[in-house]
C-alpha cells in the first residue's frame, strides 16, 4: 500500500469545507444548514488526523481532538434537531428566512 501525502488530505479537507461554507451561506433550509455545518466539522477532523500524522514525533494528539470534536457535533446535531422540531410545531416551517422569533 502506498503513503498518500498530506497535500491530498489539505486538498480533501478544503473542498469539504468549502461545500460546507456554501451551503451554510446559500442555503434557507435549516436541515440542510446542518449538515453543511456537520461537513465543515469533519473536514476539521480530517485536518486533525492528517497534521498528527506528520513529523518526526507522530502522535495521536490530533486523533484525540478529533475524537472530542466528533462528541460536540454529534451533541450539536442533537441539540439543532431539536430546536428544528420546535420551531417546526410553532411555525409550521423550517425556512431560515421565516424564523424571526428574536425579531423587533
Amino acid at each position: 500500500m502506498t503513503m498518500v501525502s498530506i497535500q491530498f488530505f489539505l486538498a480533501l479537507a478544503a473542498i469539504l469545507f468549502c461545500i460546507g461554507l456554501y451551503g451554510v451561506l446559500t442555503r434557507r433550509h435549516l436541515v440542510v444548514v446542518l449538515i453543511c455545518i456537520e461537513l465543515m466539522l469533519n473536514a476539521v477532523n480530517i485536518n486533525l488526523v492528517a497534521f498528527s500524522s506528520i513529523g518526526p514525533f507522530a502522535n495521536i494528539t490530533g486523533q484525540v481532538f478529533t475524537l472530542f470534536v466528533i462528541t460536540v457535533a454529534a451533541a450539536e446535531a442533537a441539540v439543532g434537531l431539536a430546536i428544528l422540531i420546535a420551531l417546526y410545531r410553532n411555525r409550521a416551517s423550517i425556512d431560515a428566512i421565516k424564523q424571526d422569533l428574536l425579531r423587533w
